[in-house]
């Protein structure tokens, strides 16, 4: 189910998401958590699929936000919201909102989705495009105990990572460091299989690759060891050397989704 409102508040967003719930008998109860996706035209509709693709397992609430940028000066002038409020099979297993703004709207974001979060459930906050370079000091990265970027999005990745690590808050979260969930996953029980201690360690990847960075950063400050990046044709990472006193341990990717691990 799909209800459209122009020039709109959010206390009339909330009314219709209730009438939208009541209309196909589907309660509010449930949802574990608000997801807040700030993104651009371009780009929302690849968001909110994968939004309600992972609401399916985790009912959530969905508001998207989209900045409009004015083409006229009496657009400029002109405050607006405008939302898009999709319920039932149209959002998943949970409800998603579309938010519009338009003039200063744009500018107190936060103020026009605070009074849509389900209340006592968590909030988290994506940006899949250009994100703020202090993501907790943000106004709607404030409302979030999760906030999630992404540095692959960014032409400059190694610079946009610095950043981060600069502004840092319990709370931010980068897809770059969740690529690598199965390389450490792997190092971890070929470590815990070798029972040796490590004297060198290396990363091979394309260059600038920004989960590589994360990875030998991680290594480095787990084993004590200085950690070399060595560049490779790619894709992402491809390969990482532990030295040892008894020899190489190498996980290597050359290509496609299967390593092999060596002890």
């Amino acid at each position: 189910m799909k209800i459209d409102l122009t020039d709109t508040t959010a206390s009339k967003i909330n009314k219709a998401l209730v009438e939208g719930r009541r209309a196909i008998g589907t309660p509010a109860v449930g949802m574990v958590l608000t997801m807040v996706i700030v993104a651009d035209e371009e780009n929302a509709y690849d968001s909110i699929k994968a939004a309600e693709d992972a609401s399916r397992e985790h009912p959530s609430r969905t508001l998207v936000v989209i900045k409009r940028h004015a083409r006229t000066l009496r657009d400029r002038t002109h405050s607006r919201l405008d939302a898009e409020i999709r319920v039932g099979s149209e959002a998943g297993t949970g409800e998603t909102v579309v938010l519009r703004t338009y003039g200063d709207v744009s500018d107190h974001a936060d103020s026009v989705v605070l009074p849509l979060l389900l209340p006592d459930a968590p909030v988290v906050v994506w940006w899949p495009v250009e994100a703020p370079g202090n993501l907790a000091a943000d106004p709607l990265g404030a409302l979030a105990q999760r906030r999630i970027t992404d540095l692959y999005a960014f032409e400059n990745p190694l610079e946009v990572l610095q950043t981060r690590a600069r502004h840092y808050a319990p709370g931010d979260t980068d897809l770059a460091w969740t690529r690598l969930t199965l390389w450490r996953s792997m190092l971890a029980a070929a470590l815990d299989q070798a029972r040796v201690r490590v004297t060198s360690a290396a990363v091979e990847a394309e260059a600038d690759n920004p989960s590589a960075e994360l990875l030998a950063r991680w290594l480095e400050a787990r084993l004590g060891v200085p950690v070399d990046r060595v560049g490779s044709g790619g894709p992402f990472v491809t390969a990482v050397r532990l030295g040892t006193a008894d020899g190489e341990i190498v996980i290597d990717r050359p290509e496609g989704p299967l390593a092999t691990l060596s002890l």
